[in-house]
């Protein structure tokens, strides 16, 4: 492709940069604010198991290992429907997509504050990973359908920032909820927290069916000129990449017969396996650090994701401004192996615990941003769907093996130290196999020119 071809596409051939901006934030501002609002309360629904299980073991006779088989069973359903809700997502839209896992995650959620054994336990949340398939990697398909490779790091972080938000919001929300509904109307505290929290998300499902559109082509709320800057700037990104010599093959074979796909699936693997310590695991580090009161327990376990929502920003526009990805995610993953390591020593004292675990945190939030700028950087049209579906869904075995290893390391050994390590050995590696297995020259992206 030569350069004045790809030129033709640029939107500063015909819009100011002043313009390309404007239409930019409008986007952020009238899109992605609602994806995000929708991904706080998601993850709020994914995440507060670990503040209910301070109260859910006892009444429903859990141990440590069955409550991290309980977390694991959450990936069954997920990753069994991850790349069908992904592909599903190209052919109906997002619109119709984000509206079903919502209504049906908020609707399980809301159920399970009225769970009474283990079983119903490990049946809601398989149901409850069921549900949520392809939300995650269907919103990073549809970011492809609005941004240029050039942005995307950035916008992927401002997604990411919802899980930051998440943490920073549910873990004093939850302590709140817990230390305020002790036996309210005859319930306990844990049963109104999934009721609470949950049914926010069913309620914004049904707004989301209204509220979004599913291409800029069909965007009321963009003029002409609006439509056409977007357009352009994605034709560019595809004049860079190099034609797939199978156009008429099914798209999940194009994309896994790529090894890059498993290649980035390791990386990927490693962000999950850090939010199995951040995500299940905070409260019980910080109250084992020497926190009683639950209530002060959520408060501190917002702290390491503010840490990490202002590394992952730091490091996602580092990365855009560069246009470089394999040593930023490198990077990432490197300090939040150390923080693994470095947390079992130190898991005494509360304030080093924390340390350790906003650096858990950079990790786990600057990895996901930075990972997925590579794949549609490099994968077809044909191949992207069930590309960017295939990496979420094998990289997420971390994610269900971590919470059942975390678990039965704890009730047989009483500390997670031994698991942290491994984890933190894992993550290191992966980071490794995205640095050394992707090579510079596969990226291709170009800068936005203003």
């Amino acid at each position: 492709m030569s350069k004045s071809t790809v030129t033709q596409f640029m939107p500063e051939a015909h819009a100011t940069a002043e313009r390309i901006e404007a239409t930019y934030h409008k986007v952020t501002w009238r899109l992605m604010s609602f994806i995000f609002v929708c991904w706080v309360l998601n993850y709020l629904d994914r995440v507060n198991v670990s503040f209910a299980q301070l109260h859910l073991k006892q009444d429903l006779g859990l141990s440590d290992a069955a409550y991290g088989l309980g977390v694991s069973l959450f990936f069954i359903g997920y990753i069994s429907l991850e790349v069908p809700s992904t592909l599903w997502l190209k052919k109906i839209g997002a619109r119709l997509t984000i509206s079903r896992i919502m209504i049906l995650w908020g609707a399980i959620s809301t159920a399970m504050a009225f769970m009474t054994t283990p079983m119903q336990f490990y049946i809601a949340r398989i149901l409850l990973g069921a549900a949520e398939a392809g939300f995650w990697p269907g919103i990073i398909l549809y970011l492809t359908y609005w941004y240029p490779g050039a942005r995307r790091a950035r916008i992927t972080s401002r997604f990411l920032l919802a899980i930051a938000a998440a943490g920073i919001i549910g873990g004093p929300l939850s302590g709140w909820i817990l230390h305020n509904f002790v036996d309210v109307l005859g319930y306990r505290n844990w049963q109104w927290l999934f009721f609470l929290e949950g049914l926010p998300a069913l309620l914004m499902g049904i707004v989301a069916f209204f509220y979004l559109v599913d291409r800029p082509q069909d965007a009321r709320w963009l003029d002409d000129e609006q439509k056409k800057i977007i357009l352009d700037a994605l034709a560019a990104d595809r004049a860079e990449k190099k034609p797939a010599a199978t156009h008429g093959r099914h798209q999940l074979l194009v994309a896994l017969k790529d090894p890059r796909v498993y290649i980035l699936a390791a990386g990927w693997g490693t962000v999950p396996l850090c939010g199995t310590i951040l995500n299940y695991w905070t409260p019980t580090i910080i109250r084992q650090a020497g926190v009683a009161d639950v209530l002060n327990v959520g408060l501190l376990s917002a702290l390491p994701y503010i840490i990490g929502a202002l590394g992952m920003f730091a490091v996602a526009r580092s990365s855009d401004v560069t246009l470089e990805r394999r040593w930023h995610f490198f990077l990432c993953t490197a300090v939040g192996a150390l923080g693994g390591f470095l947390l079992p020593v130190v898991s005494g004292n509360t304030a080093a615990a924390i340390v350790c675990l906003g650096m858990i945190s950079i990790s786990y939030f600057g990895a996901a941003a930075i990972i997925w700028s590579i794949p549609p950087a490099y994968l077809s049209d044909e191949a992207a769907a069930a590309g960017i579906g295939a990496i979420s869904s094998l990289g997420q075995v971390g994610a269900f093996c971590g919470p059942i290893a975390l678990g039965w390391i704890k009730t047989m050994t009483g500390s997670l130290a031994i698991g942290l390590s491994a984890i933190a050995a894992i993550v290191m590696l992966g980071g490794l196999a995205v640095l050394i297995g992707v090579p510079a020259n596969t990226l291709r992206e170009h800068a936005e020119r203003g």
